[in-house]
């Protein structure tokens, strides 16, 4: 999570002046504050999230707190693939993710069945990914989301008509799974060479490999 401060100034030249301060990481909050309130010019000050909410410095202390507990920087990598010879499909998802001062990573594959085609399984990556989120208490926050089918990022960023009925079922119940998490999605289209250990764990799903870690990362 990234934020930004807005505060109000008090100039020795002019009338009390608002500025606004770029994006930042939130662990640098509370450092640019105290340098802020050290002029002693600072007459009003708020901290403001990538999701648009707001907080006094006081509220912010708190808030801060309860964040360390929670997920954050999270970026999702997912693929799918799916085999026409024996009609299973296989899904690949990575995920890594902050909470607490420390790294993560999941590395996720499924075996799937009842799948039609390629852009299927990719749908199907995905909510399995989205699942994974909140299996680890992802919430109300951004989180970057990289694939490299361009039918399904295209689709959900509303560039691209979805025809297929079988898609659409998909969409929707990522788009519900979206809004009921409060995710902030940046979505971000890989080429293949760039999305290779999602693609490595789909294809070791289809020949009967299975992973399923969430490791600390050092």
């Amino acid at each position: 999570m990234e934020m930004k401060i807005k505060f109000k100034y008090k100039s020795k030249m002019a009338s009390n002046l608002w500025f606004e301060s770029n994006y930042f990481p939130r662990k640098e909050t509370m450092i640019h504050v105290e340098d802020l309130m050290k002029t002693g010019r600072v007459i009003e000050l708020e901290i403001v999230d990538e999701m648009g909410s707001t907080w006094t410095r006081k509220e912010f202390l708190r808030l801060n707190q309860e964040l360390e507990k929670e997920p954050e920087n999270i970026v999702v990598f997912f693929d799918g693939g799916y085999d026409k010879e024996t009609n299973y499909a296989g899904a690949g998802i990575v995920i890594y993710y902050d909470k607490g001062g420390e790294s993560f990573r999941i590395r996720r594959n499924e075996l799937l069945k009842d799948i039609e085609n390629n852009n299927e399984a990719e749908y199907a990556a995905l909510h399995i990914a989205l699942d994974l989120l909140e299996e680890i208490g992802v919430k109300n926050v951004p989180c970057i989301i990289k694939g490299d089918s361009q039918v399904v990022m295209k689709q959900l960023e509303g560039e691209w008509p979805s025809y297929e009925e079988g898609l659409n079922r998909w969409l929707d119940r990522i788009e519900a799974r979206i809004l009921r998490l409060g995710l902030k999605p940046e979505l971000i289209i890989l080429g293949r060479k760039d999305n290779k250990e999602a693609d490595k764990l789909a294809n070791q799903a289809l020949q009967g490999t299975k992973v399923h870690s969430n490791k600390r990362l050092e």
